[in-house]
């Protein structure tokens, strides 16, 4: 039945509803919505909550591994780390948020993902965080870069979690939609781990946390599905607000309840707050909730039904309970001083019902609100004429020596201390390698074993392929891993990408995913979960192509021998190892000369890079290496200098070199030090003294090359 209703057309416009989808409501439920309901179907029809341009891709990615213990549909994905311990992982975005109120919208972007991380029952133990900015030249890069630094460290920082890891890009076409992506893990005991599916007829559903107000109205419907254009300033009202203090209590009370065996189910309210959890929950159980709007606890008395429910208010949770567990559930979080209110029941209805003490405000069946949204699939197809403009010009040496210094001054290079050391990287103790000291970080855990973590992604050679480009991705944040001697157990990705219905953003996002497939096949690694960000773009265009990935491995020797990326010892050998054949196509030397995005990368050998992996990842195992360092932007040259910087030594290097075999990027190739008859690889020359020297064509004084490196904390001073 369609019916033309040109005023619930237009209202639902404002939701960000098409015409079309309002048609179909209209039909799947035998009558017009009301303006509570149209405001619960336009988040949960959203681009943000129902992944309707997504989800087919989704399904393609490999979701199983042997110690994989929840995969894509909780909170969180989790792995076995043996003797009853579980690593619980995700990373999501606030992108849109952060542009619009760059502190709070980082801030609560770490709250929301350590929520995910408690509400499958693993308390948080670190966060990365993966942030894309414009040019560091841009007076606008500067102020988002600072607060959204800011805003990572005081959440982080105050609630005792420490950032450990994370990267920074600085690119032209993220200059108005900066991507601000923050993964965290966690440890639980296996057994104590819980599910968010609601259950048994009759139980309670409890809201505990901070009381509700009206930020982040809109933010999933919006803010964070639809392109970002001028004047979205005024969006500022739609960025919530966050307490790290309050996250703090909430965070011991959700899992003393669970150490206590006290609830059913447990759900996080994260984008469209009570509309997308309860549903999400009753949907998954295959039961109804009713929801009583007159006990929920407000902040500001004249909020409106709709408000209430789409209200992104933070540090909230809903659990389901058993009525005779209710008065020791409330007596718990009393003791911790959080705020408990019964706002409903679970019905055997199929529907969620909101009411108001007798009032029925709305009555929508799951089947149509959780399950109704159309899926789309995608018009894919390559573009015919470069996306992007090309950068300016920056360099116009061929003298390697002008170019390794220019390189290491390049803010997708230089030192990045001015930014991490912002961050409390230690606090809880069971850090072993901090920020910049490994390719990955590191993490004890209580049975003595430990585990690494990273994230990674070259948007640039995404643009300019989308598929071998995240493979590139992939395989380097594995080889991250490797250098540190640990093994991926589990992968979970972040898709930033443009307005998914145009064509080459079709394009992109499909071949990126394919290649995400692939590589996670070839590797044998599961995709535990993750998040989709689309519309990253403006009246300018569209962001690059960003798919990060976050891996968890697994170290199977000691902590103290993850490798670093310091030379450790004057006269180790160094040596390369891998099949590395490197290419100048969107390296950062091209991106210095000003050159266009190529059309399309070098083929990726993803069985000679695993080979590569495996016998890097055994050498840091066995202590065979005193360091291991990817060769990633830059090439062999900065890698090579990087290695020096870290650890005060020089080195010497006879190999004779090309530009491209010096500034080349690709995957595949690490550079290890340590006793030359112990290493793997080819040794190529020998650590010692206050230079580097790489054959005839460079010689570069240690200090000179700090020098040059220490460039982005002088920009940003």
């Amino acid at each position: 039945m369609k019916v033309a209703v040109s005023a619930l057309h237009a209202a639902a416009r404002e939701l960000g509803l098409t015409d079309a989808e309002t048609d179909l409501i209209v039909e799947l439920l035998g009558r017009e919505p009301n303006t509570v309901e149209l405001a619960m179907l336009s988040v949960l029809w959203s681009e943000h909550c129902s992944y309707k341009h997504s989800k087919p891709l989704l399904q393609t990615l490999p979701t199983h591994g042997p110690r994989l213990l929840m995969g894509p549909g909780e909170n969180a994905g989790a792995v076995d780390v043996g003797d009853g311990w579980t690593v619980a992982f995700k990373i999501e975005s606030h992108n849109h948020p952060s542009a619009v109120e760059p502190f709070e919208g980082a801030a609560t972007g770490v709250g929301g993902i350590l929520r995910d991380i408690f509400a499958v029952g693993a308390r948080p133990i670190a966060v990365l965080d993966s942030l894309r900015f414009g040019e560091p030249g841009s007076e606008r890069t500067r102020y988002l870069l600072d607060r959204v630094v800011a805003g990572i460290g005081h959440y982080g920082n105050s609630i005792g979690v420490p950032t450990v890891g994370g990267e920074v890009y600085f690119e032209g076409p993220y200059e108005h939609n900066c991507l601000v992506n923050a993964m965290c893990i966690g440890l639980a005991r296996a057994d104590r781990m819980i599910r968010s599916a609601a259950a048994g007829p009759g139980n309670l559903l409890v809201l505990f946390g901070s009381s509700t107000g009206r930020d982040g109205i809109g933010g999933a419907s919006v803010l964070a599905s639809a392109e970002f254009g001028e004047g979205d300033e005024g969006k500022r009202p739609t960025v919530q607000i966050g307490d790290p203090f309050a996250e703090k209590k909430l965070m011991e009370v959700s899992l003393e309840l669970l150490e206590r065996d006290l609830l059913v189910a447990l759900q996080d309210l994260g984008a469209a707050g009570l509309t997308s959890s309860v549903p999400e929950m009753a949907s998954k159980g295959g039961v109804g909730i009713d929801i009583d709007l007159a006990k929920v606890p407000l902040r500001e008395a004249d909020m409106r039904p709709q408000e209430i429910m789409v209200s992104e208010s933070q540090e909230r949770m809903v659990a389901i309970v058993e009525p005779p567990k209710l008065e020791r559930v409330l007596a718990v979080c009393a003791h911790w001083e959080v705020a408990a209110s019964v706002i409903g029941e679970v019905t055997q209805t199929g529907c969620i019902r909101v009411l108001s003490g007798e009032e029925l405000l709305a009555d929508l069946p799951l089947d149509v609100l959780v399950d109704g949204c159309p899926i789309y699939e995608l018009t894919a197809a390559k573009p015919s004429q470069p996306l992007y403009s090309s950068p300016p010009r920056q360099l116009d040496s061929t003298d390697p020596n002008s170019i390794l210094l220019a390189l290491l001054a390049s803010p997708n290079i230089a030192d990045r201390r001015y930014l991490y050391e912002q961050y409390d990287s230690i606090v809880q103790s069971r850090t072993v390698r901090r920020p910049a000291s490994a390719d990955a970080a590191v993490l004890v855990l209580p049975n003595g074993r430990a585990i690494a973590t990273a994230t990674d992604c070259n948007g640039r050679r995404v643009a300019a392929d989308p598929y071998r480009g995240t493979l590139e991705s992939v395989l380097e944040c594995a080889a991250n891993l490797a250098c540190v001697g640990a093994e991926p157990l589990g992968l979970t990705n972040n898709l930033n990408f443009g307005n998914p219905e145009k064509p080459h953003i079709a394009w992109q996002l499909t071949e990126s995913v394919r290649a995400l497939g692939d590589a996670c096949r070839a590797m044998e690694i599961p995709v535990v979960g993750g998040n989709v960000s689309l519309y990253n773009e403006s009246a300018e265009g569209p962001i690059y192509p960003t798919p990060v990935i976050g891996l968890v491995g697994e170290l199977l020797s000691e902590p103290s021998r993850a490798a670093c990326i310091a030379f450790a010892h004057e006269g180790d050998a160094v040596a390369v190892v891998g099949a590395f054949e490197p290419s100048l196509a969107a390296s950062e030397l091209a991106k210095l000369r000003g050159e266009p995005l190529p059309d399309e990368l070098p083929e990726v050998d993803v069985g000679a890079a695993c080979v590569a992996l495996a016998m890097v990842r055994a050498a840091v195992r066995t202590g065979a290496v005193h360091s291991a360092h990817d060769i990633a932007e830059g090439g062999f040259a900065v890698a090579l200098a990087e290695c020096c910087l870290a650890a005060g030594l020089g080195a010497t290097v006879e190999t004779e070199l090309s530009e491209t075999k010096l500034f080349g990027e690709g995957p595949g190739g690490f550079i290890v030090s340590g006793p030359a008859d112990q290493i793997p690889g080819r040794i190529v020359g020998t650590v010692g003294g206050e230079r580097l020297r790489i054959a005839a064509a460079i010689d570069i004084p240690l200090d000179r090359l700090g020098e040059a490196h220490s460039a982005l904390a002088a920009l940003f001073d």
